[in-house]
């Protein structure tokens, strides 16, 4: 960002909600090089009104030429209008005189009533002069469209969500059109965020919501440095008006998502690329004793920013600081969501205020994490009670062909994930084709979850001793009403079916969560710390996770009675997993064959490797 500012260049920012894309977009505006602003203003064309005409002056001029050419004008009204006065007032002695002349010629007397039909006349013919439309002068001054004041800091404009008159300009319609009732041409004008962000920076989130016209209009204006203004709407009088164009030399810093990028025209990314940079923002930082100052500095910004909220003290600032660690999903890491981390912060504010504390203190921090919970949270909450309720979720003894695996609800551009216990249960029956044996998998299964599900049968078909091609093999997702998506419960579909196939229990306290590969390796999966919470939520005592993700497990409490068990092979599972039964032993015999590849050196006990 630094970089950008000082060369003046485009940036496309490509990341999560509340990672600070628009704070930075911000501070980029005020990291840019002095330069002198300079102010527009729209002229009337007497030539062509349609055709306003353009000035650039340099920054506070424009309101004193403005101000100056109101003066003027408003000379030339009372000069007018003096010399309408002075017409009148001709005319009125001019009458008096012919009335007292006739009657001294005539010998008369002076006619009154004449005389007030004269007068009325006058007065009459004086306001019709006064008040037609046609008989004042059009305002004729500039309209100031783009103001600064000598020493401003470099503009920074937000046009997120703007439709395409805001953001290029526009000319507003005139219903009097005629008849001396228009309003001239350029103080119909309108600039647009592109004219009032020039020589500084224009931010647009989420770019790929721009229509496809606007955006190649964008990229003229970026390409050309200036744009003309004219009437969006084809049904508008401002439609027919177009100034010339308008100078818009702005930094343009585009924000959004991978979905962005795909909305986005290719010429206009293709223009960023060319004369900026594409950044992917980091939605986490490592976790070191500066960065944790930083987490801290925002805290007390957070409090200050909102102004009804008490301070934290040194535990409350702890707890925070634990939140952001789990809040990344990585041990050694800080979240960068800082939008949420701030509103974690107002809710514990908002507890301390409610118990009339002078500071935040830790218990105020986890009574606001229970308020804070997301959606998905309190719907798994709920969702968790009612499966143990009726006795879906099952933590002790020990079943054949069950296996308690671990999932997450939510996800999505958020990543905050909570965890679920997901039953899986596997039977094995004869088949009914004559030719081979079926795998059927149901519970709404995804298509990754699907492929998951064929290729861990490539382990039981190698390793098994029984003749598959007569049986056929059920695997059923328990009260998965809202679909499976994900290979993290291969482990589970593998213990299971294997279970079921051998006829060897699993133990229940055991939750499970894990990919496979067709060769028995297990491989890491995401959101293990909210899978963990889940599972020691619920009771469970032992939890088997992939090696590679035992470094992300220091972000989660566990208590000193729940075991976590990092496996590398489907040997590991089954060993932790399955009852002590004789058939067991046998089994593990045959499953070395998955050690020997996966791990060709020699093992040791996982306790030692950790």
């Amino acid at each position: 960002i630094k970089k950008a500012a000082l060369q003046r260049r485009h940036v496309l920012l490509i990341g999560e909600p509340g990672t600070g894309k628009s704070m930075m977009a911000r501070a980029m505006a005020e990291l840019l090089p002095r330069e002198e602003l300079e102010d527009v203003l729209c002229y009337y064309n007497p030539e062509d009104p349609l055709n306003p005409k353009i000035r650039v002056v340099p920054a506070g001029k424009g309101r004193e030429i403005v101000e100056q050419e109101k003066k003027r004008e408003m000379l030339e009204l009372q000069s007018r209008m003096s010399s309408l006065n002075t017409f009148i007032f001709a005319i009125v002695l001019l009458m008096f005189g012919l009335v007292i002349a006739n009657a001294l010629v005539g010998g008369g007397t002076i006619d009154i009533t004449a005389l007030i039909m004269i007068i009325f006349f006058v007065f009459f013919f004086y306001l019709l002069m006064r008040g037609n439309p046609q008989m004042m002068p059009k305002p004729k001054y500039p309209k100031l469209l783009v103001s600064h004041n000598p020493g401003d800091q470099a503009p920074f404009v937000d046009a997120t969500g703007f439709k395409a008159g805001a953001l290029l300009g526009d000319v507003r319609h005139d219903p009097f059109q005629s008849g001396g009732l228009e309003t001239p041409p350029n103080h119909l004008v309108e600039p647009g965020a592109i004219h009032l962000a020039h020589k500084g920076v224009l931010f647009i989130d989420e770019i790929g919501t721009l229509d496809i016209e606007t955006q190649i209009k964008l990229l003229t204006a970026m390409q050309e440095k200036k744009f003309p203004i004219t009437g969006q709407s084809e049904r508008s009088f401002g439609s027919m008006i177009k100034t010339d164009p308008v100078p818009c030399d702005f930094i343009l810093v585009a924000a959004g998502n991978f979905e962005t990028v795909r909305n986005m025209h290719p010429a206009l990314r293709s223009r960023i690329r060319g004369y900026g940079y594409e950044v992917v923002v980091n939605h986490e930082m490592p976790d070191t004793h500066e960065n944790r100052l930083k987490v801290i500095r925002f805290i007390a910004q957070e409090v200050a920013k909102d102004g009804k909220i008490p301070h934290f003290d040194k535990e409350a600032i702890a707890e925070i600081i634990k939140e952001a660690q789990r809040m990344s999903g990585r041990r050694g890491y800080l979240t960068l969501r800082l939008r949420e981390l701030g509103g974690l912060v107002r809710v514990a504010g908002d507890v301390a205020r409610s118990k009339g504390h002078r500071l935040v203190t830790k218990d105020d921090v986890i009574e606001a994490k229970k308020l804070f919970r997301t959606l998905e949270g309190q719907i798994a909450d709920r969702y968790m009670a009612m499966k143990k309720e009726y006795m879906e979720i099952i933590t002790s003894g020990y079943r054949v062909g069950r296996v308690n695996g671990l999932a997450i609800l939510g996800g999505g551009d958020l990543h905050d994930y909570v965890g679920i216990i997901l039953p899986i249960e596997a039977e094995v029956t004869p088949s009914l084709s004559k030719e081979e044996g079926r795998i059927i998998a149901t519970g709404k299964l995804g298509d990754i979850a699907k492929e998951a599900v064929q290729n861990v049968s490539a382990l039981f078909k190698k390793y098994s001793n029984k003749d598959l091609s007569t049986m056929d093999i059920h695997i059923q997702f328990i009260g998965t009403y809202e679909g499976v998506e994900g290979d993290s419960a291969s482990i589970s579909i593998a213990t299971a079916v294997i279970s079921a196939l051998e006829g060897i229990p699993v133990d229940q306290s055991v939750a499970m969560t894990g990919s496979l590969s067709v060769r028995g390796e297990v491989l890491p999966v995401g959101g293990i710390a909210a899978k963990i919470e889940a599972a020691v939520n619920n009771g469970i005592k032992k939890i088997l996770i992939p090696y590679g993700n035992y470094k992300d497990i220091g972000v989660v409490r566990i208590p000193s009675d729940v075991k976590i068990v990092p496996v590398r092979t489907l040997y590991d599972v089954l060993k932790e997993a399955l009852a002590e039964t004789p058939e067991k032993k046998a089994l593990l015999e045959r499953f070395m064959g998955i050690v020997k590849e996966v791990v060709p050196h020699e093992r040791k006990p996982i306790a030692e490797e950790i």
